[in-house]
């Protein structure tokens, strides 16, 4: 990436250019227009939608994936990534709840059921993911978790092995169990979330510590088009750049709660898909067509905001976002 300041005409250039190509959005809109659905393609495409996490953060993807499915695009898509935050929200796309996907963050986790600092106190987790899995998403918006187990459209729910910090991905599990504890382990955030995970004989937590925004990870299992949600603006995640090794004080961080470190270096864990997303040349893409849908405003969100007008504002700027993007696609025709 540039190394020019943020206020250059290069940066500017490289900020503007991260959109990418808008063969993605137009591959999409000519499969709502067929009529084209899952396992019935007539295109030759493998169109995969990445979903960016980042806890409350997720937010924005909420937004913008309930305009996806406002368009009539959430049967387009052949496979869906998602990490933390991102594979919660990718997955209610597939579910028909796009709308959960952006209420669920305001009406039910901007509260301090789901984050209480106090909570460290007594020695409980800071973050409640039994609250979330077992409380709001199955009473107050539950999800269909039998619909996943027959899903056309496969969910790649991206987790960290605990041991080794190197990412991996679960999909096509056999039960609503093993999905539920997935899903747990993908928003397990080391130290603030409770302990790792165990599933399928390991220790898993948040995917977001080892691979934030699997666009590479779309590519190389096949994908000819890749439609990225972001949950940053770029100027966010190109503050300032990553340089080789992280700072002393995140690596020291890490050396007492294994995650926790990388968790912080937000510009480092994203370095290489924006450098994918940014260039057109890159020789990760190989002909693939990449487009990235991200926030142009910033609602102040972080990864564990609990004030509800922020986050209001930052489902209605990943909404606003998502459907700016689209209206900027010539219209197809049947």
């Amino acid at each position: 990436m540039s190394s020019a300041a943020p206020n250059s005409e290069p940066a500017r250039q490289a900020d503007a250019a991260l959109s990418g190509d808008a063969e993605v959005l137009h591959a999409l809109l000519c499969r709502r227009a067929a009529g084209s659905r899952p396992g019935a393609r007539t295109d030759p495409h493998r169109i995969a939608l990445v979903v960016g996490g980042g806890g409350m953060r997720g937010a924005y993807a909420g937004g913008m994936v309930q305009a996806l499915q406002e368009a009539g695009l959430a049967e387009c898509f052949d496979v869906v990534y998602g990490a933390s935050a991102g594979a919660f929200v990718g997955s209610a796309l597939v579910l028909g709840r796009g709308r959960d996907a952006a209420r669920i963050f305001p009406d039910d986790m901007a509260c301090k059921q789901f984050i209480d600092p106090r909570r460290l106190g007594t020695r409980g987790p800071m973050v409640s993911l039994d609250y979330l899995i077992d409380e709001v998403l199955v009473h107050t918006k539950p999800a269909d978790w039998d619909a996943l187990l027959e899903s056309p459209v496969p969910v790649r729910i991206v987790v960290t092995d605990a041991d080794d910090m190197r990412p991996h991905v679960f999909e096509r599990l056999p039960s609503v169990l093993t999905w539920k504890r997935a899903m747990r382990a993908t928003a397990t955030i080391p130290w603030l979330a409770g302990p790792p995970v165990e599933l399928q004989g390991r220790r898993w937590i948040d995917g977001s510590v080892s691979d934030p925004l699997p666009v590479l990870r779309a590519l190389r299992d096949g994908a000819t088009h890749v439609l990225a949600l972001l949950t940053r603006t770029v100027p966010e995640l190109r503050r300032s750049e990553p340089g080789e090794r992280a700072p002393l004080w995140a690596r020291s961080l890490d050396v007492i709660v294994p995650g926790l470190g990388a968790m912080t270096q937000d510009v480092r864990r994203h370095a290489d898909s924006l450098a994918l997303l940014s260039d057109a040349a890159h020789p990760d893409r190989d002909g693939a067509h990449l487009l990235a849908i991200t926030p142009t405003r910033t609602a102040g969100v972080r990864g564990l905001t609990i004030d509800v007008p922020r986050v209001e504002r930052a489902v209605r700027f990943g909404y606003e976002a998502a459907v700016a993007a689209l209206a900027a696609v010539p219209p197809v025709s049947a």
